[in-house]
């Protein structure tokens, strides 16, 4: 088999079953593992896949800038916010991460009683600008423009001061074997940090995220308290996510 051939082959695989297992498929072509890890590290190379340990997945497809992804899935987005936002109650400290998810339950936080939100994102802190009842807490730092968030020493040195009731992250790609993962480097280290002075980390998703892998890894799927996802998505899609006993709840 050509090259090429291997390479079409590979990236049918990854479009179907969502990931490569090196081992398996050389078997299966009864070619040797190096043959097939060559091809893998040549197709990363050229941005076609993500290695990882033992084979590859499918790359997160890249973000637009911030006010692009504004109008992306805002059905979606709405309505995992609406279901987030359920969750808070009298008194909490919230940690709100940047983006355009955790923007969309900025506008719909309760409004009937106190509590406080903290972010490092700017953006949001905007979104609260006229909340009746909310306390903000703005963390400063490196400007990181892409998601509009805080990053570097002085952010993690806020952060690590704070113990917050609940986390609402916000990922580029989350997968059941490779966790939760993001773009940049700090940004994946800050928001491992918030996660760790968090009782409760509730991660936001919507559908093209899940299933995929970005550059950056922030923590193990197991270390998130909860899943927060579109309703109606196929069980097949979600029963990976389930068999790993993390709690998921449809918005």
């Amino acid at each position: 088999m050509l090259t090429s051939q291997r390479k079409n082959l590979i990236a049918q695989r990854l479009g179907r079953d969502g990931e490569i297992v090196a081992k398996t498929l050389a078997m299966e072509l009864a070619l040797s593992e190096d043959t097939i890890r060559r091809d893998l590290r040549e197709m990363a190379a050229e941005g076609l896949l993500k290695r990882v340990h033992g084979g590859a997945l499918p790359l997160a497809p890249p973000l637009p800038d911030f006010a692009a992804r504004l109008s992306v899935a805002a059905d979606e987005k709405a309505a995992l916010g609406a279901c987030a936002a359920e969750i808070i109650e009298p008194g909490h400290v919230i940690f709100l991460d940047g983006g355009t998810t955790t923007a969309a339950l900025a506008r719909v936080l309760p409004r009937t009683f106190a509590f406080t939100v903290v972010t490092h994102s700017p953006t949001i802190a905007c979104e609260l600008e006229r909340h009746p009842s909310a306390d903000v807490v703005l963390i400063g730092g490196r400007l990181y423009k892409h998601s509009m968030v805080t990053t570097g020493a002085a952010a993690l040195d806020a952060i690590r001061g704070l113990k917050a009731d609940i986390y609402f992250m916000g990922v580029t790609a989350v997968h059941p074997t490779h966790g939760l993962t993001t773009g940049d480097m700090e940004e994946a280290a800050t928001k491992r940090a918030i996660a760790e002075n968090a009782a409760v980390t509730q991660v936001l998703l919507t559908r093209e995220k899940l299933g995929h892998a970005s550059p950056w890894k922030i923590m193990p799927l197991a270390r998130a308290t909860g899943l927060i996802v579109p309703a109606g998505l196929p069980p097949e899609l979600l029963a990976p996510y389930r068999d790993l006993d993390v709690e998921i709840t449809e918005a």
